[in-house]
């Protein structure tokens, strides 16, 4: 078994003890949300860290890997290869949270106390068009860098990939450059993760320090409801990646089970992105279209926010006694299908995005904190799933272009797949 895989386990399992030792220790919420708030400062430096290598690292590894492509044409195919699966992937997910919400009920039989407060923290008007084209067309790169928009680093990496392809060999020494960009990028990760176990501890301590154990319990209906329709999405994406790429579909699974486990107990998605792009290279997927798919399935793949999303939306709707018809429902569907795409990098997107959608539907805003509570928990579900998801996605795209090789099992040794071939 993975060593890293082995100490983030133990960190989770310390992380579960410490918090709930801390709880019991510290009756007192304003003490016990202090000496969370200095818990979580640990986990907070570790996710800057992971924040200031992502830029950087979807840059150089997307530009290598759209210079290696070696035409526009070939570009333009494996970009509507990709898109066409997230597509798919995202109309599954939606569709598959509002068939749990309705067979589940969780929201039924919720009584709903004075909430308080509001909830004008959270910025509803960042998924407007214009927005959005903010959020997807960079002024400059050096911005885009310090501010961690991923989507508009994608949008740069494209245009300077093509442009080092279209420059011949004057753009080979760009190439160059950014392939050692690349690996010095995978290297400092290497020290990164070293942190990681103590960062999983922290996390996950902080939490049930400030809620406790006993939050789990209040939404148990709810909680265990999306986290059964998270599993019969798991099982739907292992199936589905069966028919794709066969048997090799099970050491896929086991080789993301670091990145998974490091996704679910910070609840970053991005926390994840270095160890999967390492494993997907070990695994066969060439550089190439790693480089590629991952980065975008950042921002238009996250299979678990969908159906997130739906589900909670609904869950809501339930909640105070609102009736939505199934033709209602499948336009919300539509509209989430819209709204949710590009979220990476916006803080707490998937609440943004679920509130947008309840004033949009005439459902009341307050219901937001019904889940608001537990959103830490719900989140590092969604964030394992979206592993799950992308690292299936660029195997998929592989395997249609021919391109995924055998694995390489090298992970004893901790060298990158590049380190190997070099």
């Amino acid at each position: 078994m993975n060593r890293n895989f082995i100490y983030v386990m133990v960190g989770l399992v310390l992380g579960i003890i410490l918090g709930t030792a801390s709880y019991y220790s510290f009756p007192d919420k304003a003490t016990a949300a202090d000496v969370a708030r200095y818990m979580s400062l640990v986990s907070a430096v570790f996710l800057k860290l992971i924040k200031m290598i992502i830029g950087p690292l979807v840059l150089s590894t997307l530009i290598v890997g759209i210079g290696h492509m070696g035409d526009a044409a070939t570009v333009g195919r494996v970009g509507a290869k990709t898109m066409a699966w997230f597509v798919s992937a995202s109309i599954i997910s939606l569709l598959l949270g509002l068939t749990m919400v309705d067979l589940l009920q969780p929201g039924v039989g919720i009584v709903i106390a004075d909430q308080g407060g509001n909830t004008a923290n959270l910025a509803t008007g960042a998924f407007t068009v214009d927005n959005f084209i903010d959020h997807l067309v960079p002024t400059s790169i050096f911005k885009s860098l310090a501010e961690g928009e991923i989507l508009q680093i994608v949008v740069f990496s494209l245009f300077a990939g093509v442009a080092i392809m279209a420059l011949g060999e004057r753009g080979k020494p760009l190439l160059e450059f950014a392939d050692n960009a690349a690996h010095m990028m995978l290297v400092i990760t290497g020290y990164v993760m070293k942190m990681a176990p103590i960062a999983v501890c922290a996390s996950v301590a902080s939490v049930i320090t400030k809620s406790g154990p006993g939050i789990l319990l209040n939404f148990a209906k709810f909680l265990g409801g999306f986290y059964l329709t998270l599993l019969v999405l798991w099982g739907i994406l292992i199936v589905v990646g069966f028919l794709v790429i066969g048997p090799r579909m099970m050491d896929l699974v086991r080789r993301m089970r670091e990145p998974f486990l490091l996704a679910f107990s910070t609840a970053s998605s991005e926390a994840s992105y270095p160890k999967i792009l390492e494993q997907l290279e070990r695994f066969g997927v060439s550089k190439r279209i790693a480089s590629f798919v991952l980065p975008l399935g950042y921002s238009f793949n996250l299979d678990g926010t969908m159906a997130y999303t739906t589900f909670a939306s609904i869950f809501i709707a339930q909640a105070y006694g609102i009736d939505m018809p199934l033709s209602k429902q499948l336009t919300m569907a539509a509209v989430l299908m819209i709204t949710s795409k590009g979220v990476a990098g916006v803080p707490r997107a998937s609440l943004v995005v679920i509130l947008a959608t309840l004033k949009q539907f005439g459902i009341p805003e307050a219901g937001l904190f019904l889940i608001l509570g537990i959103d830490q928990f719900l989140d590092m579900g969604r964030s394992a799933t979206n592993v799950i998801g992308n690292s299936l996605a660029a195997s998929a795209v592989a395997k249609f272009e021919k391109d995924l090789g055998p694995a390489v099992d090298n992970e004893a040794s901790g060298a990158t797949p590049q380190a190997a071939a070099a």
